[in-house]
């Protein structure tokens, strides 16, 4: 008899722990289910260095969580599971703790973009990256001659040398490396081109080519044109005629330039005046994108030597100073008639 009521109580107590056992994992499910209080992506960090109990305590920091006990009971259960990776991640809408546990454990950080647009010039891209805050940045106080010693590029002056795209990176990227896969990028563009590129051409290097793409990129933005804009800058080396284009002369202006070319200005011999000088400018003039590199490379094939703008983005092209100084008064004609309205 004794024995018999033993065995009831033991079992009523083994029945009874079971029930608590489940009773608290289905609690703890419950708690690790429950969507967190997001109703749009949302980007969190996890800093270096953090454990579970500091990870649990920047979610109570969040007001993403009641407390610490339910995730860090849920840690000594399931350590597998709880895998606290740092990083800078985007957490989905209506997302529970479950899925944000496994996004830092998958260690995935979320990838920014930065958009380097062809045409723009390195100051302009030193400007774009100090903009980001998400990147370290270790190049504002440098030299632009120390930043281009730092890619490994022979030239004191690193314009042209970054290929514009979109460029993706994570939280603490270092502006350097973002450069360094722009200049890598170039190069490695420039040299599969370089390769392919038509007999006959003006250039005695790659670096060259560089050049006169980034003076078609600034001659214009309508693609389809620039194959013919290099036959003509082409052409005009080949007669030894000065390439008389006004980005040169902007570029070599620099902060002096105002939105306009002044006769002045023009007068003024600098070494990126090709109104004065001859052959091409010392550097490039910009970053050149893929179809001005294509044009500078392989040219159309025509006799033109002149070309104006017809103000919607393209230009008329001249084979003779007259034909040009007729396309000239047609284009200022037009412009008179647009300002009078």
């Amino acid at each position: 008899m004794i024995n018999t009521t033993i065995k009831k109580l033991v079992l009523t107590a083994l029945l009874g722990f079971v029930v608590i056992v489940l009773s608290f994992l289905l609690l703890l499910e419950k708690h690790i289910q429950q969507p967190l209080p997001i109703s749009k992506p949302q980007l969190f960090t996890v800093a270096k260095g953090s454990s579970v109990s500091t990870f649990a305590q920047t979610l109570v920091n969040q007001g993403w969580a009641d407390g610490r006990f339910w995730l860090r009971a849920y840690a000594r259960l399931y350590p597998a599971k709880v895998q606290i990776k740092a990083g800078t991640y985007q957490v989905p809408a209506h997302s529970n703790l479950q899925n944000l546990l496994a996004l830092v454990a998958s260690g995935k950080e979320h990838q920014f973009q930065l958009t380097f647009v062809e045409g723009t010039t390195f100051k302009q891209w030193l400007t774009r990256l100090k903009s980001q805050p998400q990147l370290t940045h270790s190049l504002q106080s440098l030299p632009v001659e120390v930043i281009a010693k730092h890619l490994g590029i022979d030239q004191a002056n690193p314009e042209g040398w970054f290929f514009p795209d979109t460029y993706a990176f994570t939280q603490g990227t270092d502006e350097l490396q973002l450069l360094q896969r722009a200049h890598s990028a170039m190069q490695t563009t420039l040299s599969k081109l370089w390769q392919t590129r038509a007999s006959s051409l003006p250039y005695e290097s790659p670096y060259q080519a560089l050049i006169m793409a980034s003076i078609i990129e600034k001659e214009t933005s309508y693609l389809p044109e620039q194959p013919l804009i290099a036959s003509v800058f082409i052409n005009r080396l080949a007669k030894r005629m000065r390439l008389q284009t006004d980005p040169t002369v902007i570029y070599g202006l620099g902060d002096r330039y105002q939105g306009d070319i002044t006769r002045a200005h023009l007068r003024e011999k600098t070494q990126y005046n090709t109104y004065r000088i001859n052959g091409l400018p010392p550097t490039p003039i910009a970053m050149p994108g893929l179809s001005a590199i294509k044009a500078a490379l392989n040219p159309a094939t025509s006799n033109y030597y002149y070309f104006v703008s017809t103000g919607d983005g393209k230009h008329v092209f001249s084979t003779t100073l007259a034909e040009h100084n007729k396309a000239v008064r047609a284009y200022l004609a037009k412009q008179k008639s647009i300002n009078k309205d």
